[in-house]
């Protein structure tokens, strides 16, 4: 699509695709978790709990982002369901409890609940107009979730 054509487009069609900058960050979004992983397995004993809990954290910063995209995307609706905004707070608390566990159980917890949180999203996303993310959720989520497990194993 180039400028010409970019102000004439349908609003629909713009949402459709995946913005290629969005596509890089989320990319990048996950040199965290697998430097983590990796991280884990490699520290001397004094780093480990600093590397293990900092994983935790972006993890449970993540997870807590992703519930916040069904709010943004429950602004959109035109007669809004409370389903968006319900939904959205849960992986935030699920996730700062499974932070505030041992590494061994919390990592393991917020690998399922990002998970979770893709499964929820293709059950949601295709009624909130943003399908067309589902290929890189998908992507994200299982390079983040086994991560999150592998540094868990790792503990």
């Amino acid at each position: 699509m180039n400028d010409r054509t970019a102000h004439t487009a349908p609003a629909h069609a713009a949402s459709a695709a995946v913005n290629p900058i969005a596509l890089r960050l989320g990319y990048a979004g996950l040199i965290p978790f697998v430097l983590g992983a990796a991280l884990v397995w490699l520290v001397r004993a004094d780093a480990h709990p600093y590397v293990t809990d900092g994983l935790s954290r972006y993890a449970a910063i993540v997870i807590s982002f992703l519930g916040a995209i069904h709010w943004g995307l429950g602004f959109r609706q035109t007669i809004p369901s409370p389903a968006p905004f319900i939904w959205g707070v849960v992986p935030a608390l699920l996730a700062w409890i499974a932070s505030t566990m041992p590494p061994y159980a919390g990592l393991v917890i917020e690998g399922f609940l990002l998970i979770g949180c893709y499964v929820a999203d293709r059950k949601l996303y295709p009624s909130l107009g943003a399908s067309a993310w589902l290929t890189l959720r998908f992507r994200l989520s299982a390079i983040a979730a086994l991560s999150c497990f592998i540094a868990a194993q790792g503990t």
